[in-house]
């Protein structure tokens, strides 16, 4: 990580991933109190973020570990929604390095806002340099929130008496209204993914919903955009 910081340009890109890190440390914190709250151990929440590192793929396959529903349902839920950094890493390749070590390491990395960060910078030099320090520094931020929130999780007791049992509805919601206010196909996805779950639910076990309700989406074609001149 020294080796990334030798210009005020580094130190720069440090101060602009700040204001993200210190959000996605709040995420971590809220996910790792509410795993650990909800009745999974400590290390769940701790080795999934370590592992898997996909913030809104944790949510969603804890939330339907929590309400009740199987690991195979939960596993399938968080790798259907996390099936978009396929594309983000094929953005990327060229930004991550060419070595083994460092396509390995980097493809770990890449969020959406790593992604994002990166790709907004004016060279490949920069750009590389935005990517490693984002994706390190947003790695090492989350992680540190979901094992305190883990650690201050099991001495919570009852989440719904410090509200905390809202926490996932109200962390995915917020995930998903950027993208909701700017596309009209995305809304008309989630409203059709919405009447699915809403649907299947009396009828199946918990998660099967969101699993039906993915299926649908991935089915549903996309209008034609019509080309502008």
């Amino acid at each position: 990580m020294r080796s990334l910081l030798r210009t005020p340009s580094d130190r720069s890109l440090i101060r602009d991933s700040s204001l993200v890190w210190l959000a996605s440390g709040v995420v971590g914190v809220s996910f790792g109190a509410v795993s650990v709250a909800g009745g999974l151990p400590v290390w769940v929440p701790v080795l999934m973020s370590v592992v898997v590192y996909a913030g809104s793929a944790q949510f969603s396959a804890v939330g339907v570990l929590l309400a009740g529903g199987g690991p195979v349902a939960a596993a399938a839920t968080g790798l259907l929604l996390n099936t978009r950094t396929a594309a983000f890493s094929l953005a990327v390749a060229e930004i991550i390095g060419s070595g083994r070590a460092a396509r390995f390491l980097g493809a770990h990395l890449v969020t959406d806002e790593t992604v994002a960060f990166a790709l907004a910078q004016p060279d490949p030099v920069r750009r590389r340099r935005a990517f490693w320090i984002s994706g390190l520094g947003l790695f090492a931020v989350w992680n540190t929130g979901v094992l305190a929130g883990a650690l201050a999780g099991g001495a919570l007791g009852d989440t719904a008496r410090y509200g905390l049992d809202a926490a996932f509805p109200a962390v995915l919601v917020a995930l998903v209204l950027p993208q909701l206010r700017g596309d009209a196909t995305v809304r008309r996805c989630a409203l059709l993914g919405a009447v699915i779950a809403l649907a299947a639910t009396p009828a199946v076990p918990a998660g099967v919903p969101v699993l039906l309700a993915l299926a649908g989406l991935f089915l549903h074609r996309r209008q034609p955009v019509e080309a502008t001149v």
